[in-house]
């Protein structure tokens, strides 16, 4: 790989990355992915996709990343599977040390993701896809006329609670604390809502067969406990961006996101951040892949800007 320098490197094989790589690609772009395990992020762990255009039935997570590689690849994109060590964006060329070795090249999109925080409970993982969910816009519908669980208490937490409300049968609100820390705006909303507020509780058991079937609270203080029957549990406790490698070379805001604007432009010129690892409003596939297309126009702006 440190045989040429590539016009783009793309850190991150999710929407966002293999959009950017695409539209790169078809422009003549000599592109290079690198993705330290499958292709699609965080989207190759839901098992359906309903909220995609173009997919009426819906398509597994997995399939659309594959699908989304070799979209790319046909244009003459790259892939490379490997771990980013580190990353040194102010050099010229850029570059990127990898677990297969360095990578050059003239611009470098972020396409890192950002990861929900999770419960920490020990059949957490092993339940995801078969009833705990971090994304309640993506996975809701599969709980149409259902009881679900919302742990959290901040925006994210009513915003996801009060969505559920309007496709579930019931919805329960669980908070450590006695008040919401989200906005004044949901926590108005809620008042009128169907939501069952349970405070002072957390979740410190999911209740399980094959499939998710209610949690056990605990109380704050008492210790005491109580179980909630449930089809799933929706957690909205936080995301974690992946900006670990960028820290002191890129801006970022107090949580960790990239900063960068609807251009994808970062605070070092010719790096762009797409996708969830940068500040935004709305972090959903459809929008990361939005992200990436446009972050190709300010590549190619940049690359010309190089070569004059």
């Amino acid at each position: 790989m440190a045989e040429k320098i590539y016009d783009v490197a793309v850190i991150g094989g999710g929407p966002g990355g293999y959009a950017a790589a695409l539209y790169c690609a078809r422009s003549g772009l000599s592109v290079l992915v690198i993705e330290k395990m499958a292709p699609g992020g965080q989207m190759a762990t839901t098992g359906q996709v309903d909220n995609y255009p173009g997919f009426d039935e819906g398509i597994d997570g997995f399939a659309l990343g594959e699908r989304m590689k070799r979209g790319a690849e046909r244009f003459g994109a790259q892939t490379a599977f490997a771990e980013v060590e580190s990353v040194d964006l102010r050099a010229v060329p850029k570059t990127i040390e990898t677990s297969d070795g360095p990578v050059l090249a003239h611009t470098v999109v972020l396409a890192t993701g950002a990861s929900p925080r999770e419960l920490g409970l020990p059949e957490e993982r092993g339940l995801r896809g078969r009833g705990i969910s971090y994304c309640a816009t993506c996975d809701g519908m599969l709980y149409r006329d259902k009881t679900v669980v919302v742990a959290g208490g901040g925006n994210s937490a009513a915003e996801d609670a009060l969505y559920l409300s309007k496709i579930c049968k019931k919805v329960y609100l669980v908070h450590r604390r006695d008040a919401l820390r989200a906005s004044a705006v949901y926590q108005k909303a809620l008042e009128g809502s169907p939501v069952e507020f349970l405070w002072n509780q957390t979740v410190a058991e999911v209740l399980h067969g094959q499939r998710v079937s209610g949690v056990r609270l605990q109380e704050v203080g008492s210790g005491a406990t109580r179980e909630v029957a449930c089809d799933g549990v929706f957690v909205a406790i936080g995301r974690v961006p992946d900006t670990a490698l960028f820290r002191g070379q890129l801006e970022m805001d107090e949580q960790g996101y990239l900063v960068a604007d609807e251009t994808t432009r970062t605070s070092l010129p010719g790096v762009f951040a797409v996708g969830d690892v940068r500040q935004k409003p709305l972090r959903q596939i459809v929008t990361a892949a939005a992200d990436g297309a446009v972050a190709s126009k300010f590549v190619e702006e940049y690359l010309a800007q190089l070569g004059g």
